[in-house]
């Protein structure tokens, strides 16, 4: 990949890596999914790196590298301690999308409403079949996960899109733990929904921030972005002396 920027070389990596991955799960092959696992969030977390994205998206997608390892190795310890270290992502990208201007409306209330009636829902349906030791720590992190979906939508489609996806491919884990029926190569579909959730949710966060005029942090777009965003410039009218007292020059075009 010589000669390519490095934020493309990068997602060119990360592209490559999980086709091998994926397809290592769809054909059977474990020991490659498990090499190939623990390498696609560093990819990723690199990339925003390079392309100087804020610090709590690497640590995002660095927890989620912990979580795909731990959930390797198996046993319900494990499991939990895995769960944990997903929903610190979860809390790094809460943390983002409270940056993201205020949440308020009809549409964001009732989208917040049916996020909420979800998790109610799929919590309800899961409780009899998960192991006793398992059903607060689930409906826990399962809220926490749903909260984060919901607040992807504030910052853009894409986030919105990956927040959906997390809580798609989440949901498919819990089905397997509570034993439900499961589809062809589980583990497939189980990825394939994450790395897209995790691919769009760095993909719309993962711009860099310049400093506004008075040294905050400007956002993505003029009136929506993360809170700080860039002051539009001043309708300042500047008068200067000239052969007629009491005439203005204008300097600025917007500003006659």
């Amino acid at each position: 990949m010589r000669g390519l920027h490095p934020p493309r070389a990068l997602l060119i990596a990360f592209f490559a890596v999980a086709v091998v991955h994926l397809c290592a799960l769809a054909a059977g092959v474990p020991a490659v999914a498990q090499i190939t696992k623990p390498v696609l969030m560093p990819l990723l977390a690199a990339r925003v790196v390079a392309l100087g994205g804020p610090r709590l998206l690497v640590a995002a997608l660095l927890f989620g590298c912990g979580g795909d390892t731990l959930l390797q190795i198996g046993g319900d310890t494990v499991f939990l301690l895995g769960m944990g270290s997903f929903a610190a992502g979860h809390v790094c990208y809460l943390a983002l999308f409270a940056r993201y201007g205020a949440a308020g409306g009809a549409r964001t209330y009732g989208l917040a409403g049916a996020y909420g009636v979800a998790w109610l829902g799929v919590v309800l349906v899961l409780w009899p079949d998960l192991e006793a030791g398992l059903r607060v720590p689930v409906a826990c992190y399962s809220l926490l996960l749903t909260a984060m979906a919901c607040g992807a939508t504030r910052a853009g489609p894409r986030a919105g899109a990956g927040g959906a996806l997390f809580l798609l491919s989440d949901t498919l884990i819990a089905g397997g733990i509570a034993d439900w029926p499961q589809a062809p190569a589980p583990q497939f579909w189980i990825m394939l929904t994450y790395l897209a959730a995790q691919y769009l949710l760095a993909q719309g966060l993962s711009r860099p921030q310049a400093p506004d005029p008075v040294g905050g942090r400007a956002g993505e777009t003029e009136g929506a972005g993360p809170r700080g965003a860039a002051r539009p410039p001043s309708r300042t009218v500047r008068i200067s002396p000239g052969p007629r007292p009491g005439r203005r020059r204008c300097r600025s075009r917007r500003s006659c």
